[in-house]
């Protein structure tokens, strides 16, 4: 409590000359570390005295994820494996369709032991039929078993320079491509009324509500894949809402360069660079699953799956383009960099994708996309309202509904 006639700071705190004597007079740094310094002692004290190891009742039980397979030849099965339980475990014996067979484990330190948290590849010598399910099966120590069915099994690729030029022409096509097409019809737009305009930047936010769910509904799926001990869906949660706060946080700094005369800041070439951030991350999540695809041996880009991609991704560009309709014109070089951002990460993620497969990554990459553009639909609302606009017309709701409708049905040509 402070005192009506007290002085605050700008953020509702107290100035440092104003605050009381700190206890026994010590600085007030001691006083910010002093709780810290004692939960580490009590915490230090607890794990090497272990006063409750005598309530402790049974073992906890084993838990190990087999987060994917790869099949680098068509006599290797390498199974991704991780420990979440609390305790180490062995791996005594690997089962193939019902059959023992030889293994290796890699990356375990040597032997077949996984310590809490880590994870190893179990290197199977096994000839396998490409399109025939394979049943896999871990016996620990204890007895205890873990299953697997590698679906459809077809050979890995591996990594090689090819297949990272080829993973680069893929982007191009799926990603850069489309989006600057779309960005060509900075033109027209820009002759529109602002009714129109704000038609189309509404089109644009259902656009982006489209990929959010999208995305959202990808990452909550492969989070099931994620071990145990990474909380998959918690990771989500995180991932969703701190790429929210964390863009909503550069935004405040906007306002506040705003309220200090920044004309730059308060362009809606700064609303632009932000959509054009928020369908990057989107589609560096739709690169890692290309390029995972990839590593996973599940390739099968034919034309019409190409096509289906161009024409999701080109209603991207007028969502990006949009916001700069109005005042001057950008320079070029800021639209090379909307479309750069926009489109080039898909590249980036089939090279992240195809190296470092991994279901975690994957997760979190989409997430951070769905935080991102709802925070980014989120200030095209407030441009629209800004500049005199309704959000809730009907044209801007039949546009925005027009937007979900449109990435759908250019969705489905993917899906196909």
């Amino acid at each position: 409590m402070t005192d009506k006639g007290e002085h605050l700071t700008t953020d509702g705190g107290v100035p440092a000359e104003n605050e009381t004597t700190q206890p026994l007079g010590l600085p007030r740094w001691v006083s910010a570390l002093l709780p810290i310094v004692l939960l580490v002692l009590v915490l230090g004290v607890f794990a090497f005295t272990s006063p409750l190891a005598g309530v402790q009742s049974g073992a906890p039980l084993p838990d190990v994820t087999v987060t994917h397979a790869t099949l680098p030849s068509d006599d290797t099965v390498v199974l991704h494996v991780t420990n979440n339980g609390p305790e180490s475990v062995t791996i005594s014996q690997v089962l193939v369709d019902e059959a023992y067979w030889n293994f290796r484990v890699d990356g375990a330190g040597g032997d077949q032991t996984l310590a809490p948290m880590e994870s190893a590849q179990i290197v199977v010598p096994y000839h396998w039929n490409p399109g025939w399910d394979l049943e896999v099966a871990l016996v620990l120590s204890d007895g205890s078993t873990f299953h697997n069915t590698i679906v459809a099994p077809s050979q890995s690729p591996g990594f090689s320079l090819s297949l990272l030029g080829t993973l680069a022409v893929i982007g191009l096509f799926v990603g850069v491509i489309p989006v600057a097409l779309g960005m060509l019809w900075f033109p027209y737009i820009k002759t529109m009324s602002d009714r129109w305009l704000h038609a189309v930047l509404l089109f644009a936010a259902g656009v982006l509500s489209f990929l959010a769910f999208d995305a959202g509904f990808e990452a909550f799926e492969l989070a099931e894949r994620v071990p145990g001990a990474y909380k998959g869906n918690l990771l989500v949660v995180f991932g969703i809402f701190g790429a929210l706060l964390l863009v909503q946080a550069i935004s405040a700094w906007r306002e506040g360069r705003v309220a200090a005369g920044d004309s730059r800041a308060s362009s809606g070439l700064w609303i632009a660079y932000l959509v054009a951030v928020g369908i990057g991350l989107h589609n560096l999540a739709e690169g890692l699953a290309i390029g995972s695809s990839f590593a996973l041996g599940r390739v099968s880009l034919g034309a019409f799956l190409v096509i289906g991609f161009m024409l999701h991704n080109v209603t991207e560009g007028p969502a990006v383009v949009a916001p700069v309709a109005r005042g001057k014109r950008p320079s070029l070089k800021h639209f090379a960099a909307l479309g750069v951002i926009a489109g080039a990460p898909v590249i980036l993620g089939g090279w992240i994708g195809s190296l470092a497969y991994s279901p975690t990554i994957g997760a979190f990459f989409l997430a951070i996309g769905v935080g991102a553009i709802l925070q980014v639909n989120w200030e095209i609302a407030r441009m629209v309202r800004d500049a005199g606009g309704r959000v809730a017309s009907a044209t801007n709701l039949l546009a925005f509904l027009f937007g979900l409708g449109v990435m759908y049905v250019t969705d489905l040509f993917v899906a196909l």
